[in-house]
């Protein structure tokens, strides 16, 4: 089993890489951290150096990195996924440059989104200072399409340490902490990235933002809301590309011995407690 410890970042190409960077920077309310001005821009959102990094290239190409424990593990996570028939590449010490950590491999999940196990990391021992007060505390968890849940739901949690925390649906929420889920796999005829989630400090953080996108015309998705499975209270929007974001405080921890996993029904109440719908895509019960 690869027991993966935490989601590190995430990778996205991009057309426009000025307006990705506006956005990364006054709307999402991340900090630049670094990167050629005509190829790459990382963006911190918490003690690590980088969470999300956009370059210039088709924004079909996504990939999310995962931290595993050190670099034995990686090799047999590396031989666990080729056993399995499973194409595996091994990162060169540029492609582990241009990550920040000290190495990984990249692969692909069932439902072909690139995935990266990777070793170290890079943290940063200056203190994360946003470039808005949107109130970040850090990346979280991500959505990813799946056109074959039961596929991918073994997958990710037999190859490796994921846990359902909750269904709606035929849509699982897994964890690989305590917190409720850093994985939701939206059922979807695509593949890739469905959302990328930010923990903020308060309600009133999602609520000022709220504001914030409405007066810059960025498309609000669904929200706000509360999500009565995680407990977390939410807003989802529009970013480059197409990319939905979401913002989230009050996320529920789950206790491991006595918790068991819940199936909800696939329809509005399922989703937002306090009666938010969706406004399109496949959260639109």
């Amino acid at each position: 089993m690869i027991n993966l410890r935490e989601i590190c970042y995430v990778r996205l190409g991009t057309r426009d890489l000025e307006s990705a960077t506006d956005f990364a920077t006054k709307i999402l309310g991340l900090q630049r951290a670094g990167g050629t001005q005509e190829k790459e821009r990382y963006f911190r959102s918490d003690d690590r150096s980088h969470t999300l990094y956009y370059f210039n290239g088709d924004p079909s190409d996504q990939s999310v990195g995962f931290e595993i424990e050190d670099p034995s593990s990686l090799d047999k996570a590396g031989g666990e996924l080729e056993q399995l028939g499973q194409p595996v590449h091994r990162g060169t010490r540029t492609e582990c440059e241009s990550r920040r950590v000290r190495d990984f491999i990249r692969f692909s999940d069932p439902n072909g989104t690139a995935i990266e196990v990777v070793v170290r990391p890079e943290f940063v021992g200056r203190r994360y200072f946003p470039s808005r007060d949107a109130g970040i505390t850090g990346f979280s968890h991500i959505g990813l399409f799946t056109k074959n849940p039961v596929a991918d739901e073994i997958f990710w949690t037999n190859v490796c340490n994921a846990r359902v925390s909750d269904r709606v649906g035929d849509l699982p929420l897994l964890r690989i902490s305590a917190i409720h889920h850093t994985l939701a796999l939206v059922p979807s005829q695509r593949s890739g990235i469905q959302h990328i989630n930010h923990q903020v400090e308060s309600t009133d953080d999602i609520m000022r933002s709220f504001n914030l996108l409405e007066r810059h015309g960025v498309p609000i998705v669904f929200g706000p809301g509360r999500h009565p499975t995680s407990s977390a209270r939410f807003l989802y929007f529009e970013g480059p590309d197409g990319m939905v974001f979401e913002y989230s405080v009050g996320v529920s921890e789950v206790d491991e011995e006595a918790y068991r996993e819940r199936q909800f029904g696939f329809e509005p109440a399922s989703l937002c407690m306090w009666g938010a719908r969706a406004k399109r895509g496949e959260l639109k019960a």
